[in-house]
């Protein structure tokens, strides 16, 4: 993992007033809820009393209840009641669980992976999408690291061959560039992929007005980005839950269609597409070995996987820098 980063883990729907959710995320179980202002709170989920999951209890007065014995956690993850020593009886400092930092922004719960501060830094996001898109949602779980998830996004070659029948037609096999530019954390990577007539592929610094091309969007250290056009996007976050599995949660934003059923029923379609394109990707995917992936593994890369690289440096840096 990067440290000192916030991570999208969860849909905010997934939340939901009243109610306890536990995830695994970071390798770690945690449990989510709402305080009583409507705040996001997270704290591991498992009781310091006799280990118990507390994801399976109670919301009580904006407390967090394990089902066990009652005890009651509040955000910072303190007990403040023991229900068997009595209603007034001081709680122990040593009785608490780790806390989180949580925060709920543009449809997502997001959490604060690295050393406390008094002050943690804005969550990152595409700020476009913020006013005036809709979108719909899918989600799934697949078998990899949420590094390989990600690659597989940033990934230009493999269109023609595993998306042949969607986004991959016109047998676009011969990659130029791609040029690839990034401004703080977040990577910009144009694509000019076309049919091989014997041509020499273009080297990065020979493609001109390259900012006029196809161009997609990696935010770290778990968001990614296609950009349509003004009108469309869709837009990825790779939830890591442990070494072996990721969270996909993939959107599809438009702001085409305001008229509310009809807006509905486009979000929709686009999350059927997006699903059928996910799951062409996901067949091959899960095939990789290891499923883990780092800076450099033992591979024969290709030109156009610099994105790719870009990405493993990025990473790396962020990693040795915490």
């Amino acid at each position: 993992m990067i440290p000192n980063q916030w991570y999208a883990v969860l849909d905010s729907k997934e939340l939901r007033r009243g109610r306890l959710t536990g995830a695994t995320r970071f390798g770690e179980k945690l449990v989510f809820w709402r305080d009583e202002r409507g705040g996001v709170c997270c704290i591991a989920d498992r009781c310091c009393h006799r280990g118990a999951s507390i994801a399976g209890g109670a919301v009580e007065g904006g407390c967090a209840v394990c089902p066990f014995h009652g005890f009651q956690y509040d955000a910072s993850g303190k007990v403040v009641r023991i229900p068997a020593n009595g209603a007034g009886a001081p709680v122990p400092d040593n009785y608490r669980v780790v806390s989180w930092p949580a925060r709920e922004a543009y449809g997502f719960v997001w959490v604060w992976y690295g050393a406390p501060r008094a002050e943690l830094p804005p969550i990152p996001f595409f700020e476009e999408l913020a006013e005036g898109f809709s979108y719909g949602g899918i989600s799934e779980v697949w078998g990899v690291h949420y590094t390989r998830a990600i690659e597989n996004q940033l990934d230009v070659v493999h269109l023609p061959f595993v998306h042949r029948t969607t986004i991959g037609r016109g047998g676009r096999t011969l990659v130029n560039g791609p040029v690839v530019r990034w401004d703080g954390d977040r990577m910009t990577f144009y694509v000019k992929n076309e049919p091989d007539r014997g041509q020499k592929p273009q080297r990065p610094n020979e493609i001109p007005a390259y900012e006029n091309l196809f161009s997609l969007q990696l935010q770290m250290p778990n968001l990614w980005q296609n950009r349509i056009s003004d009108k469309a996007r869709v837009l990825a976050a790779f939830a890591p839950v442990d070494e072996e599995h990721t969270r996909i949660y993939l959107r599809f934003y438009q702001r085409f269609v305001r008229l509310p059923l009809l807006r509905g029923a486009v979000n929709g379609l686009g999350c059927v597409f997006n699903r059928i394109v996910l799951h062409q990707d996901r067949r091959v995917v899960v095939t990789q070995l290891p499923k883990k992936s780092e800076l450099k593994m033992g591979e024969n890369l290709v030109q156009g996987d610099l994105p790719i690289v870009e990405y493993r440096k990025r990473r790396q840096e962020l990693q040795t820098r915490g």
